[in-house]
């Protein structure tokens, strides 16, 4: 039986969280209450009804005041979602007596009554009551309860087709019995056979129970298994995926900001100047930089918002440090079992800001031994780091540390955390630096959590690493609304990427044979030697990562723990002497957990050997892996300080004390994550170096630059690390200045040419020599290359747009060759950007300018991402990123999607269009993975719709059962659909001919040019008719877009003056039209000028376009607009012309074509061909329509489609709002027929 371990059925983040002491005791109390009543009531020899009641008053006590709990039909017991019968069952409890042991379940056979049972009424609520918010089910008789995750019964039982087939045919009467013991007998029974070993389910048993000797440990699980968080999902406000609204608001007003709503998009602002606290961190910041004049030092901000960005930067560069001190110091009281003397962040021992300036620079960026002697007792226990974090920055070196503050009050914030000593909300003022403290102080910072309970009077809540992430790509994205990407998709990123990249490696290095992670684990787990750990260790730590667009480094941590997890797997996850670890490892909600063989989670005690050695196994992995792994590049240099906090915080969670009892200083990984413009460089990946080592003022060689690289991130001593940095940047810029060099000699070397060219034509002149033409062109030529080449040499050395550029070519040696060649990364991650390139101005148009094949003005920054990605790329490497979608479907989309099928194999493609990934804007996205270069294999795609939304949280499973494989994509819209409806689009497609081969005639409706005068109300239609009653000839009813509706249309009463050139109208022959049309003088010309229409060759009175298909709009046709949320069609007989909105269509067996197009298959199968405007509107443009293959009728089965046509035609113009929906039903029916849709087949389109 698949019996889960109590602890770890429980969310590891929940885990961490402390219950108060007060609520455990209630629970306690008020199950013991729940069993002697139960005892009791089976002594008695009572019915199953007296169970239930003790049960009801027992979860109403304890987690579920605030929920019905009651009876269902035949239920015994529900956990309702809300307080009434109104709301979804969320919880199915069936209750037994403790004496009815043949019908209860037991560890070693879940197929009994009660179990049959619950699948009874789980697919009644699922399927009868459409009820998909069923969370939990749970068997029990008091002292034993068996609980199931309704994921597992879906997954089993609802996903069942042959179950749910049976259930069907059960419900309708269909079987000999309509009894519920024919359900559970001859049903239930079969199927829970086939799953009953594999079905995972929490076993408790309280017939021994003494809970007075259970442990708070112990406690604190069984308090958390029955629990509102666990049963219903319910949040416990420290889920990494959510933003701590309290948390990040309160943090926010100390710091002197506010987020608003802007263009639907929120963003965070400086308070305006009527609500700013001259006390805030902000304020007191920009008064000091501006009152003491320090602004003019810092030239790399510019702006008018000068004074508020240069004081944004100093102030995240201090709470980067208070928030990572505040980590530190939880670590530390958390290894010394909570000892007061080490809690340090308070306004006892940090009294000003003089004093945290101390304790930045002259304590924990300082060995103990070289501590100042003032400061080497007040700081003994606080140790040296070693991060850069803790020096001074370029910016505080150009204007003021942090002891240049003012230590004002501020007024507290409205909505505080913080209470009174009579546990109400705090009023008044505080000192700034205490207010940061105390709020700090109310929340729990613990890395490592312990199992137990909280003697406190209130539960503090968690503050993780990931949710300070989320909190900072919030802060650092203030401008444009960054979008924090959520943990369940980064988890799933990395897995699917980084575990290719790893099998790849082992498949290029070790076997060819080994073609997925399965075989890879197989293989690894057939080696033991240690020098064989140490190999395929080797391998994984020679990946190389890049995330191009690093915003707070979510992606690298995910990547991180994603390495540790596949060491884990692959069984190499070893100490120091190649001894494997003894524990449990995984990945929940972004966040790495370790557990004993017990199921309690890790916790580093410095006394215990067995604990010192997985946290230093631990630390040692971290550092490997984040040394020579993960690489980072953004434009946002406060992004880039964030990524290295976030980085320093994933290795202070397994900081260990060394044998001198110190702790383990952190190396220097900052030199991993840089700063620049990802999409601009000057040198090309191809550039040969060489030249930057060339000539006597060079004074190092290339090797000299990967050993100094190496060697800064291995030291601890800061003049080292100094002097170390002095030879990377020497290096540096002798490659910067060879590039002047480059486009210095390649202008010396045109001009030489040019003048020598020049030169010789002088002399044939001087001579009366002739010059040809071919001399003469070139010389043309070498003049334009010379302009050339000074154009360039102006636009790298001038454009300010390079002035951040980034050096992939040497920026990070760790992916050059020996000789310094390029070679490139495994694997490229992230979230670029979502910005539309028309909104970055002169920026968006320079883009147009650096030969990106992905480029049109009117595209998004991304896809110049997904190719700069490519670039960046080895060969054969793997980029996956989450972006908008409108590339798949818009016209702008196209040449991102000709360079997908050009340059690289697409592998994975999760088209999101319809969820919201998002928690704070709806943009539509996808997720693509795909390896650099192309190679012919089919694409693994889904398309997860808005209802199977809480599915995201398990992508990775879902992805792998419902994914179709495409062959290949053209450069149309790029269409996926679910698994049985890419099964039905494929069948229909099979039967049917491509449009464009039809005997069809497709045109667009018509342009005029000016509507104005040539579309006219009857009104003036019948003036001039009066005037002239030749004028008829020339006027035309006409329908526009708008007026299109299916079957139908909503004329407007409108007439088109047909005066099309391609009729050679004499216009004095009709001199009342004649007449009106002069009335709008030169506005009809067709010059070009300024108030006339466009330049054509047509005459003033004539429509703009020459019409020359005019007689189409005479035959019988089928009308529809070229734009539509809708795709409706309707067939006219009745001579209407249309405007440029539509399009018409004339030939054979339009009736057949028109019911097709109307259809529900039609619009189920080819909505998505047409391309994506905004608002879901669809652009039914000529192009893709002539695409799309269509099933053909002969001339008899067309009369079959006519008669519901016409009638439905027919009762739409007596009555436009005629119910008509029978007679579209019998269409649906008919079109089933033709192309022979099974039963099941037609279900899925209704349903769809």
């Amino acid at each position: 039986m698949n019996k889960i371990n109590t602890r770890k059925a429980l969310n590891p983040a929940y885990r961490k969280h402390k219950p108060i002491r007060k609520e455990v005791n209630n629970f306690v109390t008020q199950l013991k209450e729940c069993l002697v009543t139960i005892k009791i009531s089976d002594q008695n020899n009572e019915s199953e009804e007296h169970i239930k009641d003790p049960i009801k008053k027992f979860l109403q006590s304890t987690f579920y005041q605030n929920h019905l709990v009651n009876t269902k039909d035949r239920i015994d017991l529900a956990i309702y979602s809300g307080e009434n019968a109104k709301s979804d069952v969320a919880v199915i409890i069936e209750a037994k007596r403790p004496s009815n042991k043949s019908e209860f379940l037991t560890n070693e056979s879940l197929n009994r009554k009660a179990l049959q049972e619950l699948v009874l009424y789980y697919l009644r609520e699922r399927i009868d009551y459409g009820n998909n918010n069923i969370k939990h089910l749970i068997a029990t008789n008091g002292y034993e309860w068996f609980l199931f995750k309704a994921d597992d019964f879906y997954k089993y039982f609802y996903s069942n087709k042959a179950l749910v087939k049976e259930y069907e045919a059960f419900k309708s009467g269909l079987k000999d019995s309509s009894k519920n013991e024919l359900f559970y007998n001859d049903i239930a029974k079969k199927y829970i056979a086939e799953i009953e070993d594999k079905l995972p389910f929490v076993y408790l048993n309280f017939y021994k129970s003494d809970f007075e000797k259970f442990s708070d440990a112990h406690l604190n699980t069984l308090f958390k298994i029955f629990s509102n968080v666990h049963i219903l999902g319910h949040s416990f406000g420290n889920d990494s995926n959510q933003l701590n609204q309290a948390f990040y608001h309160e943090l926010l007003y100390i710091i002197g900001l506010e987020e608003i709503k802007e263009k639907g998009k929120k963003v965070i602002n400086r308070k305006t100047e009527s609500e700013r606290d001259y006390a805030s961190l902000l304020e007191n910041t920009i008064f000091t930089l501006e009152d003491r004049d320090y602004l003019h030092n810092v030239k790399t901000i510019t702006g008018d918002d000068k004074a508020f960005e240069v004081g944004l930067e100093l102030c995240l560069t201090w709470i980067n440090r208070i928030l990572f001190l505040k980590l530190l110091e939880s670590q530390l009281s958390t290894y010394h079992k909570g000892a007061k003397e080490y809690r340090f962040l308070n306004s006892e021992f940090i009294d000003g800001y003089d004093e945290l300036n101390n304790l930045f620079f002259s304590a924990l960026a300082k060995r103990t031994e070289e501590r100042h002697p003032k400061f080497k007792n007040k700081y003994k226990l606080i140790p040296y780091l070693n991060s850069s974090l803790f020096e001074r920055n370029e910016l505080e070196s150009e204007t003021f540390e942090i002891s240049a503050l003012n230590d004002d009050k501020i007024e507290v914030y409205s909505g505080t955390v913080l209470k009174d000593v009579k546990g109400k909300r705090f009023k008044g003022k505080l000192n700034t630096l205490d207010y940061l403290f105390k709020f700090l102080d109310a929340f729990d910072f613990a890395t490592d959590g312990t199992e137990g309970i909280s003697d406190e009077t209130e539960t503090k809540s968690l503050i993780n690493a990931s949710v300070l992430g989320l909190i900072f790509e919030k802060i650092n994205g203030y401008k444009e609304g960054s979008f924090y990407t959520p943990a369940f998709i980064t988890m799933y990123m990395c897995k699917e990427t980084l575990r290719k990249a790893v099998v790849k490696k082992f498949r290029e290095q070790e076997n060819s044979e080994i073609d997925n992670f399965d075989d890879l684990k197989a293989y690894c787990h057939r080696f033991f030697k240690a020098e064989d750990t140490t190999r395929f260790n080797a391998i994984v730590n020679s990946l190389k990562i890049c995330d191009p667009a690093v915003g707070s480094g979510h992606f690298l941590v995910s990547a991180l723990n994603e390495i540790i997890a596949i060491k884990n797997e692959l069984g190499i996850l070893v100490d120091a002497k190649g001894i494997p670890l003894r524990c449990d490892l995984y990945i929940e909600n972004d966040e790495l957990y370790i557990t004993d063989s017990q199921g309690l989670l890790f916790e580093y005690n410095p006394k215990d050997v067995e604990s010192v050695r997985i946290q230093h196994t631990l630390f040692t992995e971290k550092q490997t892996i984040i040394e020579n792994c993960l690489f980072g590049v953004d434009i946002n240099p406060n992004s880039v300080k964030i990524c290295r906090l976030r980085l320093w915080i994933e290795l202070l969670k397994n900081a260990y004390y060394t044998k001198e009892n110190v702790l383990q200083t952190l190396p220097n990984i900052d030199i991993n994550i840089k700063s620049g413009n990802s999409l601009i460089s000057r040198f090309d990946l191809t550039d040969d170096l060489k030249d930057a080592f060339k000539g006597k003022e060079v004074n190092y060689s290339f090797k000299d630059y990967k050993e100094a690289v190496e060697q800064y991130k291995n030291t601890n001593d800061k003049k080292v690390k100094r002097d170390v940095l002095n030879i990377i940047n020497e290096v540096k810029n002798n490659f910067k200045s060879s590039i002047d060099k480059k486009f210095a000699n390649k202008l010396i070397n045109v001009q030489k040419e040019y003048n020598l060219k020049e030169q010789q034509l002088n002399n044939l002149k001087q001579f009366n020599e002739t010059i040809t033409k071919a001399e003469k062109e070139k010389l043309k030529k070498l003049k334009l290359a010379v302009e050339k080449a000074l154009k360039e040499k102006e636009e790298i050395v001038n454009n300010a747009i390079y002035h951040n550029a980034f050096e992939w070519r040497f920026e990070f040696p760790e992916v050059l060759d020996e000789e310094g060649n390029y070679i490139g990364f495994d694997a490229v991650i992230g979230n670029p950007p979502y910005v539309q390139l028309q909104s970055l101005g002169k920026i968006g148009k320079d883009y147009g300018t650096m030969n990106f094949e992905t480029y049109t003005s009117s595209g998004d920054l991304y896809a110049l991402f997904y190719e700069q990605g490519n670039n960046i790329l080895r060969e054969k490497g793997l980029l996956c990123f989450i972006t908008g979608s409108a590339w798949m479907r818009s016209n702008y989309g196209k040449p991102l999607r000709n360079y997908f099928n050009s340059k690289t194999t697409p592998i994975e493609l999760i088209d999101l269009s319809d969820c919201e990934v998002f928690d704070s804007a709806t943009v539509l996205t996808n997720i693509m993975l795909f390896q650099k270069g192309k190679e012919q294999t089919p694409i693994k795609a889904l398309r997860l719709t808005r209802k199977d939304q809480k599915l995201l949280k398990e992508l990775g499973n879902y992805f792998e059962a419902n994914y179709i494989e495409i062959e290949e994509f053209t450069d149309t819209a790029w269409i996926i659909s679910n698994k049985e409806l890419f099964e039905i689009k494929r069948k229909v497609e099979e039967q049917g001919v491509k449009v464009k081969e039809w005997e069809l005639t497709i045109n667009r409706g018509i342009l005029t040019g000016y509507n104005e005068a040539f579309i006219i109300p009857t009104e003036i239609k019948e003036k001039l008719i009066q005037i002239d009653p030749k004028s008829s000839e020339l006027l035309k009813p006409i329908l526009r877009g708008r007026d299109i509706d299916r079957y139908s249309y909503d004329y407007a009463e409108l007439w088109l003056v047909a005066t099309f050139p391609s009729r050679n109208i004499d216009i004095e022959e009709y001199p009342a039209i004649r007449d009106y049309l002069k009335s709008f003088g030169r506005r009809l010309e067709q010059t070009g000028e300024k108030g006339s229409r466009k330049k054509t060759s047509g005459k003033w009175f004539e429509i703009q376009d020459s019409i020359s298909y005019w007689q189409e709009f005479e035959k019988p046709k089928i009308i529809y607009p070229n734009m539509t949320k809708f795709l409706p069609f309707t067939f006219d007989n009745n001579k209407y012309y249309t405007n440029q909105k539509c399009f018409i269509v004339t030939g054979n067996n339009l009736e057949y074509l028109t019911a097709f197009l109307n259809s529900r298959l039609f619009k189920i199968c080819f909505e998505e061909n047409f391309p994506e405007l905004q608002g879901n509107t669809r652009e039914l443009n000529k192009v893709v329509f002539e695409e799309i293959p269509i099933r053909q009728v002969n001339s008899e089965q067309n009369q079959k489609f006519a008669i519901n046509v016409n009638e439905i035609i027919s009762l739409k113009e007596e009555n436009p709002n005629a119910n008509t929906a029978n007679l579209e039903k019998e269409l649906d029916q008919m079109v089933y027929e033709l192309y022979g849709l099974t039963e099941e087949e037609i279900k899925i389109v209704e349903n769809a």
